[in-house]
């Protein structure tokens, strides 16, 4: 069944019939729909949204297992007045929220689900988790003009940074709180506004009254925006992702400035979350 919208579908009441993480995956154009949508069902979610435009095709053998509803993520506030909505109707739930051409990794996600991992946070007493957007990119632009090759996949081994995140109203850092920086938002800069630049998102938490998702990937409550808690590490998770690939190869204004996104950092992606823990593109914090 398609819902026409998102109240429509939060009115039904289709949501409530998992008990698990629920996955939002929010469809932008029509590139790995499917595989996006494989992979997050494989890792565990007990429930999972796909708010795409009706235009667009879900593939035969996933339709059945999700829950799709009529959207547009070009009006406005549309993304964030989403994912706010589901907020308020799911207190206490987990949820996740990603674009199609974005594949979660957790660490030991390979023989662990998403539950167990989300089980252990909870016992760590935390409520959310940080997780890094890495950059994914076709190795061959000739041969993958949209940048987008699950078969070629590369990612930058290097160049990934940290700044202090201040807090507006003091000026001062606030406390395990850490702007993010690396891959190709940090190479091609020039092409992507500074407001989008960060990889950081808290991509994974747990809803509760009044919270919120802001415009930039945080939420209201400062304490789940942290990396940590304040007495040692916490697990950390890995978005793999195509989407800035993708939009620096359509947007008319870098398409022709990049031949190719190889460099002498590059590495193939294996598709294994040992590759991004060996990397430090996530934590596993406590869990072994």
């Amino acid at each position: 069944m398609i819902h026409k919208s998102v109240n429509s579908y939060l009115d039904s009441g289709a949501g409530a019939r998992g008990k698990g993480p629920l996955a939002l995956v929010f469809v932008e154009d029509e590139v790995e729909i499917g595989t996006t949508v494989r992979h997050h069902l494989e890792s565990g979610f007990k429930s999972v949204v796909v708010l795409m435009p009706d235009t667009f095709s879900l593939p035969v053998d996933v339709a059945d297992r999700v829950d799709r509803n009529s959207f547009d993520l070009t009006g406005g506030d549309a993304f964030t007045d989403a994912v706010n909505a589901f907020i308020a109707a799911f207190p206490e739930r987990w949820i996740y929220y990603c674009y199609n051409a974005e594949y979660l990794f957790f660490p030991f996600c390979e023989h662990r689900s998403v539950g167990e991992m989300l089980a252990f946070q909870t016992e760590e007493r935390r409520d959310a988790m940080l997780t890094y957007v890495v950059d994914l990119y076709a190795g061959d632009l000739v041969q993958h003009p949209n940048a987008v090759s699950l078969d070629s996949a590369h990612l930058d081994k290097s160049g990934y940074y940290a700044q202090a995140r201040p807090d507006p109203a003091t000026g001062h850092p606030r406390e395990r709180q850490l702007d993010f920086f690396g891959g190709l938002r940090w190479r091609y800069e020039e092409h992507i506004p500074a407001r989008s630049r960060k990889i950081d998102r808290i991509a994974l938490f747990k809803a509760k009254p009044e919270l919120e998702m802001r415009p930039d990937h945080t939420l209201s409550d400062e304490e789940y925006n942290t990396y940590a808690c304040p007495w040692h590490h916490n697990l950390t998770a890995a978005i793999c992702s195509f989407r800035t690939a993708k939009a620096l190869k359509r947007n008319p204004g870098s398409r022709y400035d990049i031949g190719t996104f190889a460099w002498h950092n590059s590495i193939p992606f294996e598709w294994h979350s040992r590759q991004l823990l060996d990397l430090g593109l996530m934590e596993p914090g406590q869990w072994f």
